[in-house]
């Protein structure tokens, strides 16, 4: 955002002089600005949800697709960071230096892992148009090197145009006992799991906090949130009451679970009328290794099926 000049009158005597405010004053959203609420699931297939045609019962979810839109030619490059850090920036993976997860990077251009400062964040976009920002979760965008009380916070999320941050830098922790940050600092979990904690649970809890300090100080300020759940990528720690509710609903497989999804995902439009399942590995053997491949799922072993 460029400087603001200042257009007061300067004098020697003061009271021949006049203040501007202007390029000291915050600035402000356009009025009647919405907040805006973003929220990333990783390893998640488009398939699992029910607003999709999936078997995952998400009746919030149903009701925004409901009353809103639902896009189904989002396209991610397959790996953690580099999605992450397209959707932060709206800009090519390699140019945000995040060819690979941050724990692949290799000191090469386009795989060195540092969202240089050319590439602005939304979080700066909309910090330097009058919102309030926030960031809930996961991270992994931060370098391993750099995760750390000692370690320099130029890619943490408070440098990186977010007001505030609570979540964990890395790529997965334990949903338990997680590794812990709040804004610029290491910290530890409010309460144990035998208490009911779960961090799922804290990062809901946690972003109802930190709108109510923001609307007690300063309603009329827009927010935006980038809230990143960590639960359903590994070490995959579900709450019982959800293992409780899903048990045996997937036991017959994966290659009975696409036969059974696909015509739903037709009927609500999500894929074209006529889709064939393509084949469980359709890369050709010469190109693909046999440890890539997916299993056929009668091959499986009964303890292989339970995992």
């Amino acid at each position: 955002m460029s400087e603001k000049k200042f257009k007061g009158v300067i004098k020697l005597d003061v009271r021949d002089s006049t203040p501007d405010w202007g390029p000291y004053t915050p600035p402000r959203a356009p009025e009647g600005s919405p907040n805006v609420l973003f929220v990333l699931y990783d390893d998640t297939g488009l398939a699992a949800w029910s607003p999709f045609g999936g078997k995952i019962n998400m009746p919030t979810l149903q009701r925004l697709a409901d009353d809103g839109l639902m896009y189904s030619q989002w396209h991610t490059t397959a790996l953690c960071s580099p999605t992450r850090s397209t959707l932060l920036t709206g800009r090519n993976h390699h140019l945000t230096g995040n060819a690979c997860i941050t724990e692949g990077a290799n000191g090469f251009p386009g795989a060195h892992g540092r969202i240089p400062d050319q590439c602005a964040t939304i979080g700066q976009i909309l910090q330097d148009a009058g919102w309030s920002t926030f960031w809930l979760g996961k991270n992994h965008n931060v370098p391993e090197q750099d995760i750390a009380s000692g370690a320099s916070r130029k890619q943490w999320p408070l440098s990186k145009g977010f007001d505030r941050y609570y979540g964990f830098l890395g790529g997965e922790t334990n949903q338990w006992y997680p590794d812990l940050v709040e804004d610029n600092h290491f910290t530890e979990q409010p309460y144990s799991p035998e208490e009911g904690y779960h961090l799922s649970k804290d990062l809901a809890d946690k972003a109802i906090s930190f709108i109510q300090d923001q609307k007690a100080s300063n309603p009329s300020k827009p927010w935006y949130m980038w809230f990143c759940p960590g639960a359903n990528h590994a070490p995959h720690h579900s709450p019982q009451e959800y293992i409780d509710k899903y048990k045996g609903k997937f036991d017959d497989g994966y290659e009975a679970y696409r036969e059974w999804v696909l015509p739903r995902m037709i009927e609500k439009g999500i894929i074209p009328e006529g889709t064939k399942l393509t084949p469980i590995n359709p890369l050709p053997e010469s190109i693909s290794s046999p440890g890539d491949m997916v299993r056929p799922w009668d091959t499986l072993n009964a303890d292989e099926k339970k995992l």
